[in-house]
C-alpha cells in the first residue's frame, strides 16, 4: 500500500497530519481560526472555505479521511494525473464548504422564524417541539423546565426564560464550526466510482467483495437519508458529504466529456 503512494496523495497526507499535530499540541488557537464558521458569525473569515478542510476534530476523524484518501487516491492520481487529482480534492473540499454554508444559512433562517413565531405566541407545546428538534444543544435541565413551563404557561418569568433559551440556541447554531476533509474525500469516492465502477473492493465489515459503484451508491443514499432525517444529536455534517459527492460527480462528468483534456 505505502510503496504505491503517489506524490499528491503523499503531500496531502503529510499536510493534514502536520496541521493536526500543530493545531492540537502546539497552537490550539488554529482550531478556532481555521474552522469554517457560519457566514454571519463574528468568527467567520473567507479563507476558512480553504482552511477548514485541513482541520479535524480528533484522531479518528483524521484517520478515517486520510485512510480513504490513501485507499482511493493513488489509483486516481495515476489515471488522472497529479494536477487533476489535486484540483479534484481542492474543488470538492471548497465546494462542499460553500454549499454547506448555504445550507446552514437556510437551516438557521428556518429556526430563526420558529423562534420569532414562539415569541409572538409563547406556547409551551411549541417550545417543547423546538426543544425536541434541537435537543443536541440542550443540557438535561431544560427538559425539567419544559414541564414547569407547561404547568405555568402564562407566567412571565417562564416565558422570558424560554425566549432566552431559544436565543441561546440561535447563538450556538451561528457559532458552530465545521472541520474536516470529508467533502473532499467524498469527491474522491464518487470519482473512483465513476471511473472504475466495476472495481471490486473488499469490505472488512461484513467481509465481502463489492463493486465500487455499489459501495459509493450506498454511501450516497445513506448520506441523503441523514440529510433529510436531520438527527439533532448527530454532529456529522452530512450535507457537506453530499455536496462533495455532487461537486466531484459534476467535475468528473465534465472531464469525461472533454476527451482531449481528459486522456
Amino acid at each position: 500500500m505505502f510503496r504505491n503512494i503517489t506524490p499528491v496523495v503523499q503531500n496531502l497526507l503529510l499536510i493534514n497530519i502536520i496541521v493536526f499535530l500543530v493545531a492540537n499540541f502546539v497552537f490550539p488557537v488554529l482550531n478556532e481560526w481555521f474552522a469554517l464558521y457560519f457566514i454571519q458569525s463574528a468568527y467567520f473569515k473567507p479563507f476558512q472555505f480553504l482552511t477548514y478542510m485541513f482541520m479535524h476534530a480528533d484522531f479518528w476523524h483524521l484517520f478515517s479521511n486520510m485512510f480513504g484518501l490513501l485507499i482511493f487516491g493513488p489509483l486516481l492520481e495515476q489515471f488522472l494525473g497529479p494536477k487533476k487529482l489535486f484540483i479534484l480534492w481542492m474543488v470538492c473540499g471548497i465546494g462542499a464548504g460553500v454549499l454547506y454554508s448555504g445550507y446552514s444559512m437556510y437551516e438557521y433562517k428556518k429556526l430563526e422564524d420558529k423562534v420569532l413565531t414562539f415569541e409572538a405566541d409563547p406556547d409551551p407545546e411549541y417550545f417543547n417541539k423546538l426543544v425536541l428538534e434541537n435537543r443536541g444543544y440542550f443540557s438535561p435541565e431544560v427538559f425539567d423546565f419544559v414541564g414547569d413551563f407547561s404547568r405555568n404557561p402564562e407566567d412571565p418569568m417562564f416565558i422570558e426564560r424560554a425566549e432566552k433559551t431559544l436565543q441561546a440556541i440561535l447563538r450556538l447554531r451561528s457559532n458552530q464550526p465545521m472541520v474536516g476533509a470529508s467533502g473532499a474525500l467524498f469527491g474522491i469516492l464518487v470519482a473512483f466510482a465513476m471511473l472504475f465502477p466495476n472495481t471490486q473492493l473488499f469490505l472488512l465489515f461484513p467481509p465481502m467483495p463489492v463493486k465500487a459503484k455499489y459501495l459509493v451508491g450506498v454511501y450516497a443514499l445513506y448520506t441523503i437519508y441523514n440529510v433529510f432525517v436531520n438527527n439533532p444529536t448527530d454532529n456529522v455534517a452530512h450535507f457537506a458529504h453530499l455536496s462533495g459527492l455532487v461537486v466531484g460527480a459534476v467535475l468528473v462528468y465534465n472531464w469525461k466529456k472533454d476527451r482531449n483534456s481528459f486522456y
